[in-house]
């Protein structure tokens, strides 16, 4: 007897047939072996695979707001999913275990939302299911499903103001509108509850206006609103409108002050009451006065009115080109009227001027170093530093040098660097006075003031304090801060003064006494950032005949009635503080005596001509090699000897 092991499971999609080899031997005999073939074909069996013998199951998250009887998942889409055996669900039937649950499961395998739809809860509802899948022999399945129901995202239906009391007059007509209400939602649409009939008041479903159906008289009516969505009727709201009508008072409130003007600082909070106003009318309509404020948009966003106050709604910053264009002044109109009629109404001019308060702090640039090279002139500009300050007017900043120029610190900067006159872009302000100008942002220029030597200080750090200016009422709130500034020498390779030519012969013939006589002007030029060249006789000017006015060489003649010639040397000194160089310049200068008439004489007079020395210059070329060289020279020499005599030696003995 064959028999199927226990455990064992056949599927005719993987292996449709078996081969048993089959064993059989009696005692004194041979043995026998026969083939058993077992084949298998397919049924329809019912195979729960992993997805529904998981304890966790599925998940399905909806939200609240889903239409009822929506489908929320399918145990077994097409092909069937999760089950083997069947093809079709024709076969199968569907339960659920759990009876505690809102929602449904169709014959098809449909979870189904409620036919109410879901509570319209604030938090999330958790709804677990235990399905049942079982086929026509018996065979089952389940499958653990959970289903969460999260919040609507949807905004659900509210009144910002459910409640709400509205005064007018009985001059009001048919048709016109008395209030609107707002509700905050989706789809919202409104309509009158109570009274069910009502007879004096309608309202527009779509906008929420109340409007009078006939002309009113004084009475007191009561409504009650109801919005809600109109895709969603179960979502909604309720708010109660009282409605006061009272008789007409032809005389228009008196308001104390009936101009107000005011003077406030920036610094203001919000909140802060300017004005109070004090407004009487008739006896009737004391306690129905409206207030309202009316003017251009920039007074209608930092001020508003809470019943007859006039409030700050924001705050009131000067430090900006926006509050600067308006001259820092806000004008606007407070609006009283009795029960909302215009015809009965009082106005009230408001002028607020915003005074400037110095807030902030100067600011130091980010970066403040510069380099300037040693051999910079006087005067020379180092750099800028540019502070900032937030406090209008911006940048209003003076510069100052903490210890003063001098000679450790030969630096000095401009208390207001480039600044110039501008028009006021504002009307008059109490901190723009009329006919004032202001002035635009200053920066600070470094100038070098004294002399400067890279091998005394590689480097300076200065203190530059910056001070705000313009930016207060009081001139004692001036703030200020201190920057640290790095200045870098850069040092100048040594380079002497060149004159061309550096040699010179001349000859001039001496004037009269007591005149001055320019000889010649010499010309010589320094580095390219030296300081102005000086000149001096050092040499050959003894006796005082000669002087140098700047580069030029003047001779001053005397009775001495003799030629000679002179032999002058001058120096030049070029570059600056402990780096001065100098060079020297020979001038050779021939002077013819000045003649003067002589009467005519018999007698024969001798003159020994005396002969005019004559200079020679003459360069001669010099060659001095290096100590190295010379070594190698006097090595070399001596290897060469040694060679020739090793050479001769062995010539000899052969």
């Amino acid at each position: 007897q064959v028999t199927l092991r226990a455990g064992a499971e056949l599927d005719a999609r993987r292996v449709n047939q078996h081969t048993l080899i089959l064993r059989a031997a009696c005692p004194g005999e041979d043995e026998v072996e026969e083939h058993l073939f077992v084949r298998v074909t397919a049924g329809h069996v019912l195979h729960c695979d992993t997805l529904f013998a998981s304890a966790e199951g599925d998940v399905v998250q909806v939200l609240a707001d889903v239409a009822p009887r929506t489908p929320l998942y399918v145990v077994l889409p097409q092909p069937l999913g999760g089950l083997t055996g069947f093809s079709s669900p024709s076969f199968l039937q569907f339960r659920l275990r759990n009876r505690n649950t809102p929602v449904t499961l169709t014959r098809q395998g449909l979870v189904l939302a409620p036919d109410n739809g879901f509570d319209p809860s604030k938090d999330t509802q958790t709804f677990p299911l235990d399905i049942e899948v079982m086929d026509r022999h018996g065979h089952n399945c389940s499958r653990a499903l959970r289903v969460e129901v999260l919040p609507s995202r949807r905004p659900r239906v509210t009144f910002p103001e459910p409640h709400r009391a509205v005064t007018v007059t009985e001059a009001i007509g048919p048709w016109e509108v008395v209030t609107q209400v707002h509700a905050r939602g989706d789809n919202v649409r409104y309509a009158i509850l109570a009274p069910v009939a009502p007879a004096l008041f309608t309202i527009d479903e779509v906008t929420g206006e109340i409007r009078s159906t006939r002309r009113l008289q004084a009475i007191r009516a009561h409504l009650l609103i109801r919005a809600y969505n109109a895709l969603h009727p179960d979502d909604h709201a309720t708010a109660t409108v009282n409605v006061t009508v009272q008789g007409t008072d032809r005389l228009a409130p008196r308001c104390v002050p009936a101009i107000f003007v005011s003077q406030v600082p920036e610094t203001m909070s919000p909140g802060s009451t300017l004005v109070t106003l004090r407004c009487t009318g008739s006896t009737s309509t004391d306690g129905c006065l409206h207030y309202a404020l009316e003017g251009p948009p920039s007074s209608l966003s930092h001020f508003c009115m809470e019943g007859p106050q006039l409030k700050v709604n924001t705050t009131l910053d000067c430090d900006s080109e926006a509050m600067a264009a308006l001259g820092f002044q806000f004008t606007a109109t407070i609006v009283v009227t009795v029960g909302g009629q215009l015809r009965q109404s009082t106005r009230v001019p408001v002028l607020v001027t915003v005074t400037p308060v110095n807030e902030f702090r100067p600011a130091c640039p980010s970066s403040a170093s510069f380099t300037v090279p040693e051999t910079a002139a006087f005067g020379s500009v180092v750099g800028r530093v540019a502070g900032t300050d937030r406090d209008y007017p911006q940048d209003s900043l003076e510069y100052s040098l903490e210890g003063g120029p001098g000679p450790a610190q030969p630096f000095s900067i401009d208390r207001h660097t480039g600044e110039h006159p501008a028009p006021s872009p504002a009307p008059a302000t109490p901190m723009a006075p009329s006919g004032s100008q202001q002035l635009t942002p200053p920066t600070g220029e470094i100038r070098v003031v004294g002399p400067l030597d890279s091998q005394q200080h590689k480097s300076y750090r200065l203190a530059v304090r910056l001070t705000d200016t313009h930016n207060d009422l009081d001139p004692r709130r001036r703030q200020s801060r201190l920057c640290d500034v790095s200045v870098r020498l850069q040092a100048v390779p040594d380079q002497l003064p060149v004159c061309t030519p550096e040699v010179q012969e001349l000859q001039i013939t001496a004037g009269p006494p007591g005149s001055r006589q320019p000889v010649t002007r010499l010309v010589c030029h320094g580095g390219p950032d030296s300081a102005p060249l000086t000149y001096s006789i050092v040499g050959g000017n003894e006796d005082g005949r000669f002087r140098l006015e700047g580069s030029t060489l003047v001779y001053l003649p005397s009775g001495r009635a003799e030629p000679r010639p002179f032999v002058l040397l001058v120096e030049v000194w070029g570059g600056s503080g402990g780096r001065r160089r100098s060079s020297l310049v020979a001038l050779v200068v021939h002077v013819t005596p000045w003649s003067t008439p002589v009467p005519a004489s018999t007698s024969t007079q001798h003159t020994t001509l005396q002969k005019e020395p004559l200079v020679v210059l003459q360069t001669e070329a010099v060659w001095l090699p290096p100590a190295w060289f010379v070594a190698v020279l006097t090595t070399s020499g001596v290897l060469l000897l040694a060679t020739l005599g090793c050479m001769a030696r062995n010539l000899l003995c052969r």
